[in-house]
């Protein structure tokens, strides 16, 4: 007998600007605080919440029969920080919807117009969740109405700015190239994005956001959400955790299929790819997390789409983010596909970097990125905790910038830990967060004050360039040494150099210089000042009007021309570039 077709749960994913509100959205749709878990308030996992029908139905104040056929709607609760694009793609393409949350009082940001291009690249339908009209000025609350029954109830100043707000998301939405209105204007929802005006703290709106959502799968997804019951499971791995009574489990998001205790299930390790049996599964109640509910229900089967958890031996060392198949017919070919799959993970990696940890492969996938993006060669890069090993690996590193561990919300292990007191370590520096960006903005915030740190002590160490010329009227004294007053035409004028004439002879030592009377260590162009040179005497070797240069040894004027050029000075630019041509006119001149 053939399977029967089945409409499974659609998959809605939440995207937006880091702060706009996205997970305090779905708290008001379940009722919950996930919020509060989340370090920086700012989702870093991808998380699960079903939401039924029937919930669904009675947010909206929908009474009597309704003909829906979609079950619910299963929400991907995503990172919000642009430094999640790669797990956001990932989410995107899981997903057969998208709420864009836009805070209503901020518009449009960096973050949002990145969230449309994914939405756009994934080809997702997608409804835009105005927030916090509550904020709006003079807004009059109306806990948990719909939308036009609160628009109702406004002042004329509150339904103004509203629709001024508005229409500002509609003007940017169609100069990306999208066709967008309020939803209650809206004639057709294939071809005109939705603007739903909501507020998670009062709830006003939220029914008609999620009925906008059912409304799109029930006409336009169908097709797409309908499979057959008995084909092979397929999901993300979520997290691996022990739990007490059950051992080692998996948090799923469980896309396509149905999974049944018993069956064989093929997983992703760290030595490689390997297969174990459902022992037990166990769903949290509706309108829960899976993340943060501890009451489960012990299940037989769950059809997709479904957050879940798994019970089975041999998961200690699954990889977070990594697939889950289920094996129908013939396991090879199964095994090959998870094998595949985990192949084409994307991770720059370069010949020198710094080596990266994380706890899922999407964060990882997403730590490299933003290292990528940031030009940071990135040379090693694994899923798991800190262990002696990997630090042992960075402390034999010569390159300090590179002598570096990035550390995703993954433990360093007792052993590690206890490596990093040892004063061989002290060069290692390990950065640890649980928000990404924060994570990058700590490491590039201490490379570039390193770098910077290296340019002050290498540009105190190396010989600058510098012309100057001899004052007419200013001999103090013609030799022994000789002193004169010169002003320094370009570069940067420092004691303790040699000079040389333009002809490239060297002509003499500068000992010391005066400014006002008062000895100074260095003089910028334009600056007149008494100087004293040991070696030549004035009216032979040296007369006045003559222009001298600093005599800047070969290997100096390299680093200069080589690893200083940026950080120089226009002036120590020029005065570098003259004399350097002086020189290599005869390089024999080099080295007397």
């Amino acid at each position: 007998m053939a399977d029967t077709p089945k409409i499974r749960t659609p998959i809605v994913c939440v995207l937006g600007h880091v702060d706009h509100g996205k997970t305090s959205l779905l708290d008001r749709i379940r009722g919950s605080s996930v919020v509060d878990h989340e370090a920086g308030a700012i989702t870093q996992h991808i998380g699960a919440t079903l939401v039924p029908i029937d919930s669904i139905l009675s947010m909206a104040g929908v009474t009597g029969k309704a003909v829906i056929d979609v079950p619910g709607l299963l929400f991907i609760d995503t990172p919000g920080h642009h430094a999640f694009t790669t797990l956001r793609a990932r989410g995107g393409a899981l997903a057969e919807l998208a709420i864009l949350v836009i805070d209503i009082n901020e518009g449009f940001q960096p973050q949002t117009r990145e969230a449309v291009q994914i939405l756009r690249q994934y080809r997702t339908p997608f409804v835009v969740a105005a927030t916090k009209i509550d904020r709006i000025h003079g807004w009059r609350v109306q806990e948990k109405a719909t939308f036009l029954k609160t628009y109702e109830e406004q002042g004329e100043r509150s339904r103004s700015t509203l629709e001024h707000k508005i229409y500002e998301i509609v003007g940017i939405l169609s100069e990306i190239g999208f066709s967008s209105e309020r939803f209650d204007r809206v004639s057709d929802f294939q071809r005109t994005v939705a603007i739903v005006p909501v507020s998670a703290h009062t709830g006003e709106g939220i029914g008609d956001l999620l009925m906008v959502l059912v409304g799109l799968a029930q006409r336009f997804l169908k097709g797409d959400l309908a499979f057959s019951a008995e084909g092979g499971a397929r999901g993300t791995v979520l997290e691996v955790k022990e739990e007490r009574g059950l051992g080692m489990t998996l948090d799923l998001i469980l896309f396509d299929g149905t999974l049944r205790v018993g069956d064989e299930v093929v997983l992703a390790t760290h030595e490689g790819v390997t297969t174990t049996k459902v022992r037990s599964l166990l769903i949290p109640r509706p309108m829960k997390e899976i993340r943060i509910e501890d009451r489960f229900e012990r299940v037989k089967e769950v059809v997709a789409a479904a957050g879940i958890k798994v019970s089975a031996p041999g998961l200690d060392d699954v990889i977070a983010g990594s697939p889950l198949y289920g094996v129908r017919g013939d396991r090879e070919t199964v095994i090959q596909q998870v094998r595949q799959e985990m192949e084409e993970i994307h991770v720059h990696l370069s010949e020198e970097g710094v080596t990266i940890k994380a706890d899922t492969i999407g964060a990882l996938e997403a730590l490299s990125k933003e290292l990528h993006e940031h030009h940071i060669g990135v040379m090693k890069a694994e899923v798991g905790p800190v262990s002696r090993h990997d630090l042992v690996e960075v402390q034999t590193i010569e390159d300090p910038l590179h002598s570096v561990m990035l550390c995703f919300n993954t433990p360093l292990l007792p052993d590690a830990a206890e490596l990093l007191n040892d004063p061989s370590f002290a060069h290692v520096k390990v950065f640890r967060g649980s928000v990404i960006y924060q994570l990058i903005n700590d490491y590039v915030a201490w490379k570039d004050e390193e770098l910077k740190k290296k340019a002050r002590q290498q540009f105190q160490q190396v010989v600058l360039p510098a012309k100057i010329q001899l004052l007419p009227h200013c001999v103090f004294r013609q030799s022994n040494p000789a002193v004169v007053g010169v002003r320094v035409i370009s570069g940067k004028l420092r004691s303790g150099v040699d000079l040389a004439d333009k002809n490239g002879r060297r002509i003499g030592h500068l000992k010391t210089m005066q400014l006002r009377q008062e000895p100074v260590a260095e003089a910028e162009a334009g600056t007149e000042l008494a100087i004293s040179i040991e070696g030549p005497t004035v009216g032979r070797q040296i007369n006045i009007h003559d222009e001298l240069f600093v005599d800047v040894p070969e290997r100096h004027v390299k680093v200069l021309e080589h690893e200083m050029l940026e950080n120089l000075s226009p002036s120590l630019k020029e005065s570098l570039a003259e004399f350097a041509a002086l020189r290599r006119k005869d390089n024999s001149f080099w080295g007397k």
